[in-house]
């Protein structure tokens, strides 16, 4: 057993003192953002609105194209006080001018004129503008060299240690180069690499690729190294996050150009100045996709690919379709040009798995180790703080022969669960199947599940319900312990067609799609009878996101939306073939599934310890937010509060329901969020505002439920990643422990919310590095995995690392290396990695010495931080899964975020009045 884990984070070493480097920095002069936003103001039609010049393309051009340019500030073209660019050593101007004037020219061909008159008009405007904008570049503000620290950090109120806000952008490029200048040697091999800018921090990508050879077929995948900026609530150093993985890339992809989005390349592209030295050192990011207005793939509008062949006559640069036709002969490189297209699971399948084993990611966590010396140093390990890394679960492995009791254990468990949640209500199911296998499999899985007998068949004759041409409806029953289970099996028939969504260029899509949902849901209202005081569900078997290729096709959305209106939940079962796992293995997570929507998920027993109270009951926050990407097209934000209270068993677990101001069943939660009319809302005409985020709304319910449960002990979980987008004060820098802030009022104490109130923020990486990797280890050279609680020895600690284990299934050696492999393990690219979530819990709020004294209670003896860290921890282990990523009353409030299914119409048609 590992004791101690390592995470991949570096912070400011004091023994050290500052980092000072003193970089060329150019400001965006007052005199160039005028021509420039003149220029782009006459070529667009921005009403009165104000002007924003989209300066992130030429920021992208000027890091690709711009010799020794490490990085580009991000408000500078607001503000000509800040630095705009910065650089190892000055650019000449006949290199930046080109490349603005270049750029300029681009924003005067945005749109087209309406008519003659205005060509010539505007033809006439430009020349004029374009003299000016080559005055100013003839004038450009000179380099200076200018010490910058890149350790520059404020602590907040609260302790939290914030860099400065330009080292979010500038001290990873920074980084990045670094460390690219030195290869990363493993196995006898070495690695180079080139650095590719990110808005959230920067990525090394080793180049060129390397080769997998199997069964006749080459694939291509390259080493990746990501580097951020984080900070850590109540940390006095900021940090540095360097993650390792594998980026792979595309060489035979089978997607259709038309359903392509937001496809990225990577460019290797010589630099067009003859007198300049081009020192390779990037990667230039593209996009391409699909324009239904030119009727093919074209580079979207940031993508410096639009610009070079205007900077560079002689080479031939390769167009999307070119790179989609023939990817392996660009990402071998074509007359000093190579280009990748990286890879995503829409393209088709790869021979190359995902991920890197402890082994290889400790081997170049160290290569970064020893390249951010002596200004950097390693953030010491972190040791356990419990032995009780799970809760009271039933044991997993043992002795053969008592398999079958576990099974049995297990199995009444569930049944016991599913009586509780259902409170004596008789439970109705359809199952509409497309193979007769996934039928049969799901009939035999439910009794199996719940230790029931095979159900009673009903005679074969079939319902009034049944479809045209379908002799396979049957009915099943179950009657025993308390449960009453009816189900009915039929086809799915055209319920699992592909939407229709009507092709009228001229309405909006969001209603568009609506149209289709309505539609659907009135096929629901025919094909499925409205349960009356029963419990309904329905699952449903329906192919994946492969069997709807054309946008908006995939009927599950609208599917979940009718059978709601039906007062049923919905469940999916994907077609035979759709996934890798067997039959049985896809029926027995579909039922466990619909157990956790009818609420029958109980959390185990924990094993913390008498400091937490025997009546605690816990809440969790999410913030359901869709932009207009969304299932159904149409933006939306709804918070959604989950109440779990162990000791009433799966009655209790219930959801807020705002219309009604009371907690409802779980199940009824989920209900009416599908059917919630303040999700429905007129789509905005084009070029309209978006209203606003709905802070002080969001804030406002907050505060309203934190009031509802004041009745006793309280553990509350939020996702901070999630919920400041609602609540800006979880963001590390405005927190306080033991304190809770809204709006602009001042932080308040925890106790002013509740006597007995806890809070924990949960953090995962959150798709920006957020929390660092990690990886177990002895100290004598062996990495790999553990799971448990993990902390500093500061006893007035507050931020914890929970991980879990690899489940019993994954059997990869801890030592397996993809990279370079080894004679013994050649096919090794080809394995999949599995890395367990290092899951950060902060605890913003207990009853901590100082909470109690200022609150004047000496009731009671001081909590433990680490002890509700536990307790977070322990409520991600379930008998019936693999560890979850979040405590399950976080995970409760996420998932019910699959019925948050707003319309850009009136409220579904389908539902239609009750049946008489």
């Amino acid at each position: 057993m590992y004791h101690v884990i390592r995470t991949a984070a570096y912070e400011p070493d004091p023994a050290y003192g500052p980092w000072t480097e003193s970089p060329y920095v150019m400001p965006f002069s007052e005199e160039l953002r005028a021509e420039l936003t003149s220029l782009y103001a006459r070529t667009r039609r921005c009403g009165d609105d104000p002007v924003q010049l989209p300066v992130r393309r030429l920021n992208s051009l000027l890091r690709a194209m711009a010799p020794g340019v490490v990085a580009t500030a991000r408000n500078a073209g607001a503000d000509p006080g800040l630095p705009w660019l910065y650089g190892r050593e000055p650019v000449p101007r006949e290199v930046i001018a080109p490349l603005i004037s270049t750029w300029a020219a681009g924003l005067a061909q945005t749109r087209a004129p309406e008519d003659e008159e205005e060509a010539v008009d505007r033809a006439d405007g430009e020349d004029e503008l374009f003299r000016g904008l080559d005055a100013v570049l003839e004038d450009l503000p000179p380099w200076q060299s200018v010490p910058v620290d890149l350790t520059e950090t404020t602590l907040s109120a609260g302790g939290t240690a914030e860099p400065a806000r330009r080292l979010y952008s500038l001290l990873p490029e920074w980084i990045a180069f670094r460390l690219a200048a030195h290869p990363f040697r493993t196995g006898g091999a070495e690695l180079r690499f080139r650095v590719v800018s990110r808005e959230n921090g920067a990525e090394l990508v080793s180049w060129p690729p390397q080769r997998y050879e199997h069964r006749q077929r080459t694939w291509y995948y390259s080493a990746l190294v990501g580097v951020s900026v984080q900070t850590v609530p109540f940390a006095s150093r900021f940090r540095v996050h360097v993650s390792a993985g594998v980026r792979r890339w595309a060489t035979r992809p089978e997607a259709r150009s038309q359903d392509l989005r937001g496809v990225t390349v990577l460019l290797d592209a010589p630099l067009p100045w003859p007198d300049v030295p081009d020192p390779r050192e990037r990667l230039i990011e593209n996009s391409f996709t699909f324009d239904r207005g030119r009727g093919r793939l074209a580079w979207r509008g940031r993508s410096p690919a639009l610009i070079l062949p205007d900077l560079d006559i002689v080479h031939s640069f390769p167009e999307p379709g070119d790179l989609l036709t023939d990817p392996e002969r660009w990402i071998n490189g074509r007359q000093d040009i190579a280009a990748g297209i990286v890879y995503r699971p829409g393209l088709g399948p790869h021979g190359v798995g995902p991920g890197l084993m402890p082994k290889e990611r400790a081997e170049l966590d160290a290569w970064a180790e020893e390249g951010l010396r002596p200004m950097l140093r390693r953030v010491p390990d972190l040791t356990r703080v419990t032995r009780h890394n799970t809760p009271s679960l039933l044991p997993r492995s043992g002795p053969a022969g008592d398999a079958a009791s576990r099974d049995a254990r297990r199995a009444a468990a569930r049944r016991e669960a599913l009586v509780s949640a259902l409170d004596g209500s008789p439970l109705e199911i359809d199952i509409l199947w497309q193979s007769p296998g996934t039928r049969s499999e799901l009939i035999a899985a439910l009794p199996e599940l719940i230790g029931l007998p095979p159900g009673r068949k009903d005679s074969d004759r079939t319902t009034g319900e049944r479809t045209a041409g379908d002799p396979a409806e049957e009915t099943w029953h179950w009657q025993a312990d308390g449960l009453d289970i009816r189900v009915r099996t039929g086809h799915a028939g055209a319920l699992a067609a592909p939407l229709d969504v009507p092709g009228d260029r001229g309405g909006r899509r969001a209603v568009r799609l609506a149209e289709a949902i309505d539609a659907r849901g009135a096929l629901v209202a025919d094909r499925v009878q409205r349960p009356r005081d029963v419990r309904g569900l329905a699952i449903i078997e329906l192919g994946g996101k492969d069997h709807f290729r054309a946008t908006d096709s995939d009927p599950k959305h609208a599917l979940r939306r009718g059978f709601a209106g039906r007062g049923r939940l919905s469940q999916f079962i994907g077609l035979p073939g759709d996934a890798g796992d067997t039959l049985a293995h896809r029926a027995r997570w579909a039922w466990l599934d619909a157990f956790r929507q009818l609420g029958a998920t109980v959390p185990p027993a924990h094993r913390v310890g008498a400091g937490i109270p025997r009546d605690v009951q816990y809440a969790a926050l999410w913030l359901v937010r869709y932009t207009r990407k969304g299932p159904t097209r149409c933006p939306a934000r709804r918070l959604v509060a989950v109440r779990v209270r162990p000791g009433e068993g799966p009655g209790g677990i219930h959801g807020w329901d705002g219309e009604r101001a009371a907690w409802v069943p779980y199940p009824d939660l989920l209900l009416s969020l599908s059917g919630d009319a303040a999700l429905t809302a007129s789509v905005p005409a084009r070029g309209a505002t978006v209203t606003g985020d709905g802070q002080q709304e969001a804030e406002r319910q907050i505060r309203a439920l934190l009031f509802q449960l004041r009745d006793r002990p309280t553990l509350l979980m939020a996702s901070s990643g999630n919920l400041r987008q609602c609540w800006p004060r979880l963001r590390n820098g405005a927190l306080a422990r033991d304190m809770l802030g809204f709006g602009e009022s001042g932080a308040q104490r925890l106790a002013v919310y509740g006597p007995d109130l806890r809070v924990v923020l949960a953090r995962d990486a959150n798709g920006r590095e957020e929390v660092p990797e990690w990886y177990a280890h002895d100290g004598a050279g062996r990495a790999g995995f553990a799971k448990g609680v993990w902390g500093t020895s500061d006893p007035g600690n507050r931020v914890f690392a929970s991980t879990a284990d690899v489940p019993h299934t994954a059997t990869l050696p801890k030592g397996l290396m993809k990279l370079v492999p080894t004679a013994a393990g050649r096919t090794a690219p080809g394995r999949s990695a599995w890395n367990p979530v290092h899951l950060e819990l902060t605890v913003l709020g207990c009853l901590s010495e100082q909470a109690l004294a200022d609150a004047g209670r000496t009731d009671r003896p001081a909590d433990r931080p680490a002890e509700w860290a536990t307790l977070a921890h322990q409520l991600r282990f379930h008998d019936d899964y693999p560890p979850l990523a979040r405590p399950l009353p976080l995970h409760l409030a996420r998932m019910a975020s699959e019925y948050v299914l707003p319309l850009a119409t009136a409220p579904l048609g389908a539902q239609v009045p009750e049946d008489g």
